[in-house]
């Protein structure tokens, strides 16, 4: 196996390039931005993708543009403190949580793979419109920003396309159609002094009304001794395009965080004070029952499409890219017997992490402790959610997406609901 084509330059097609390149494969990425630029906001590097990055040799440039979290707290619809547990290497694991800007962090993975792999490596303003295979390997067909129309050819292609994977619909014309949940996300950022020493995130809210994520994604800032804020709101909206960059007006949430009354952050203030707002449905995509159409195979938001919580869309996928290229290197000669391991080892695992983040995830927190004090404030959280059970909740969550909590037993996952039983 000599020659892969990557399709999208997005996190998860550079990350992949550089784990090919890692063991000797050459890769050829095709991007359709005519250049890439370092838009989004903020993601949340779990301790398994800071672990990827170390072992890519990237730790340190990683750590040089992310904040390195210590603790993630939770707060009802008052604004008082539900729950809280350490992060990262404060937990006892070994390697760090990060927060991250999801743009910078592409830049980082792009500027790597020009280094590592030469200009020539990424083919920007090509976009795939489609593929044809034979035994012996797979012809592109592309389309340029200059008019242009090729086909190229390659042994094998992976397709990290993201949610709009062009690769994805040849590859499962009859699949169902994704769907709007009835649930828009704002999302946010917002140059501000540190709150809480600067490396908390907080989750606030009642998810009857509305939730709000906050954490830092940069310290000083350009130079300017302030904190890089990101922050994302989630409520019942109508349904828009499904667009990453698309611009959004924050006016009509910011009353929804009237009663949330937080001693070192006003929450209200953080939203109006911001430097760009994105609007972003989540739109419910449907688990795949297979990832792999011969020499062809789909990687991150491609294969799994999942609403953006808990950060795991971009962790699933460093773990994808590392889990295929072993097996791209165990089977040297048949990419079709890798991409079928790889889909043997990942899919079933990421299809269930995907439908809980289609759920509540450790949220479910937030929605227990307002059932049961009929959404009003509380006097001793002791009383309505027990330190014992909010950890086995947590437990659970963190050994179902691959990160057993240090000295934390998990339990059956029982306290969480899935989308359906939500959205009843």
């Amino acid at each position: 196996m000599s020659d892969i084509a990557i399709v999208g330059a997005g996190p998860a097609g550079l990350l992949t390039a550089l784990r090919l390149h890692q063991r000797g494969i050459t890769a050829t990425l095709y991007e359709s931005v005519p250049e890439l630029k370092p838009l989004g906001v903020g993601v949340d590097i779990k301790t398994v993708g800071t672990a990827e990055l170390d072992d890519l040799g990237l730790l340190e440039k990683f750590r040089a543009i992310s904040v390195d979290a210590e603790d993630s707290i939770f707060f009802n619809g008052y604004g008082q403190e539900i729950y809280a547990e350490k992060c990262g290497v404060h937990m006892g694991y070994v390697h760090e949580q990060r927060f991250v800007h999801r743009g910078i962090l592409q830049m980082l993975f792009y500027d790597e793979v020009i280094e590592r792999l030469g200009r020539d490596a990424v083919i920007l303003g090509a976009r795939v419109t489609g593929y044809r295979q034979d035994a012996d390997g797979v012809t592109l067909d592309i389309e340029h920003r200059d008019g242009r129309r090729e086909a190229v050819r390659h042994d094998a292609v992976i397709a990290a396309d993201g949610i709009k994977s062009a690769v994805r619909k040849q590859m499962h014309p009859d699949q169902a159609e994704p769907f709007f949940s009835g649930i828009t996300m704002w999302r946010g950022t917002t140059l501000r002094g540190p709150f809480r020493g600067g490396h908390s995130i907080l989750h606030i809210g009642d998810p009857a009304v509305s939730s709000m994520i906050v954490y830092p994604i940069a310290e000083n800032f350009e130079g300017t001794g302030l904190d890089l804020i990101n922050w994302v709101v989630e409520t019942n909206g109508e349904e828009t395009i499904e667009d990453w960059n698309q611009v959004g007006d924050i006016t009509d949430v910011i009353p929804l965080y009237d009663d949330v009354k937080i001693p070192f952050l006003d929450v209200q203030q953080l939203m109006r004070d911001a430097r760009e707002v994105y609007l972003f449905p989540l739109i419910r995509h449907e688990p795949l029952d297979g990832w792999v159409d011969g020499r062809v195979v789909l990687l991150g938001d491609a294969a799994h499409a999942m609403f953006p919580r808990g950060g795991n869309g971009i962790t699933q996928a460093m773990m994808d890219a590392r889990v295929l290229v072993e097996q791209l290197v165990e089977h040297p000669d048949d990419p079709h017997a890798a991409f079928v391991a790889y889909d043997g080892i990942r899919r079933e695992i990421v299809n269930r992490i995907a439908l809980n983040m289609q759920g509540e995830g450790y949220e479910v927190i937030r929605r227990i402790v307002a059932e049961r004090t009929d959404h009003r404030p509380f006097d001793d959280i002791e009383q309505v959610l027990p330190l014992a059970e909010a950890d086995q909740i947590f437990s659970t969550y963190h050994a179902l997406v691959g990160s057993p909590r240090p000295g934390h037993q998990a339990g059956e996952a029982t306290g969480f609901r899935t989308w359906e039983q939500v959205d009843a």
